[in-house]
């Protein structure tokens, strides 16, 4: 099926999210933070990113904000997957180009759900 890049500081979301991926056909690659996370998306090329906000170093918005303004990256299908459940996060996420933003904790179902719908935009 897809690559798809999972970047969480959470071993145990990793974890989760790798195990459902895959058992679902999808090849999965994953970073812990965001600096690792700039430097794997650009060669590995996934077809879809997870993207967590809190993170030591980076957060989730600065490298949602870095991967949009490189045009290797700008069409990237970024799923934000966060315990940031203001509004406002929401918002920034989305005004940073998001293309869908989901909280924890999440349905591993829902999170497939969303995954698959935007991987059938990206065709």
């Amino acid at each position: 099926m897809s690559v798809i890049c999972i970047v969480d500081d959470d071993p145990d979301v990793r974890e989760l999210v790798e195990y459902k991926l895959v058992q679902n056909g999808h090849e999965v690659l994953s970073a812990t933070n965001g600096q690792d996370a700039l430097l794997l998306v650009p060669d590995a090329k996934p077809a879809l990113l997870l993207l967590d906000v809190m993170m030591p170093g980076l957060s989730g918005f600065d490298v949602l904000s870095q991967l949009r303004a490189n045009p290797a990256t700008r069409a990237l299908p970024i799923i934000m997957l966060t315990a940031k459940a203001q509004d406002a996060d929401a918002e920034r996420g989305f005004a940073l180009g998001a293309n869908d933003y989901m909280l924890k904790p999440f349905s591993p179902r829902e999170l497939l759900n969303r995954i698959n719908a935007q991987l059938m935009l990206v065709g």
